[in-house]
């Protein structure tokens, strides 16, 4: 990535911190990624394909002003971080929060940073309870109030929140050919998650949007707003004012949960 497309990341993010690779801008740039750019699942929805390329990833979550889920969170944001001198891994894990392990695949992709400080877990594309900071990976046990932290049981390391454990993984370093099989069978296998449900979710300044569905959940601080879609429509709206961008297939949208959208 150029320069030029660098300085293109940070406008899009709105971040014009220093570059040096230090835990304060990994937790900068991190926060910054998750708030302007967003979780969604559009394009499996209307049966785009979801490239991992770098070049695509640039067109889409940069120029487009587009989001993403975690395979190209994840990989765009490794590259950035690379770019500016960081050591990063990549790797998978199995999602936790709805099924047991032994009945889901290593289908998350996340990341680990390697500092002064020690090692950092960092996963700017997870879209359920997601962390906005770098969670560390060793260390004493977390305080009262934390609200992520990683713990270990045995080979496996859990991403934990307050109401549970989120994902399990074995911090072993994947290839992106690991990635691209994962990312085809997330995009087009007909049992996907991705294939059958509606999934986006930002974070703000002071809470997130998520959207399941039909279903839309607005959290401003201590407040909380829900309400309904009632066609594509009013998704269109939502995604101009909420998202930040205006996807020209929304009349495409098969969404196997809402019956009269396909």
């Amino acid at each position: 990535m150029p320069r030029q497309s660098l300085d293109s990341y940070f406008e899009r993010i709105g971040w014009s911190g220093t570059t040096a690779p230090t835990l304060e801008t990994l937790s900068t740039l991190l926060a910054a990624h998750m708030r302007a750019i967003p979780f969604e699942n559009l394009d499996v929805l209307t049966g785009q394909p979801v490239k991992l390329d770098i070049a695509s990833l640039r067109e889409k979550l940069i120029t487009a002003h587009r989001g993403g889920y975690c395979f190209e969170h994840a990989t765009l944001f490794a590259h950035i971080l690379e770019r500016i001198g960081f050591r990063v891994t990549r790797h998978s894990a199995r999602v936790v929060l709805f099924f047991p392990r032994h009945e889901v695949g290593r289908l998350h992709m996340f990341l680990t940073v390697e500092l002064p400080q020690g090692v950092f877990v960092a996963d700017p594309g997870f879209g359920g309870p997601a962390s906005l900071a770098p969670i560390p990976l060793t260390g004493p046990a977390p305080p009262p109030e934390a609200t992520h932290w990683m713990a270990r049981d045995g080979d496996d390391w859990f991403l934990r929140t307050q109401t549970g454990n989120a994902w399990v993984s074995t911090l072993e370093a994947d290839n992106p050919i690991d990635f691209e099989i994962a990312n085809y069978y997330t995009a087009t296998h007909p049992s996907s998650p991705f294939r059958n449900r509606l999934m986006l979710s930002r974070f703000t300044q002071d809470g997130r949007i998520s959207v399941m569905n039909r279903d839309v959940t607005l959290r401003h601080g201590a407040q909380t707003q829900t309400f309904q879609l009632a066609n594509r429509t009013a998704l269109q709206t939502l995604l101009t004012e909420h998202f930040g961008f205006d996807y020209g297939q929304a009349d495409q949208l098969r969404v196997p949960f809402i019956p009269e959208w396909g």
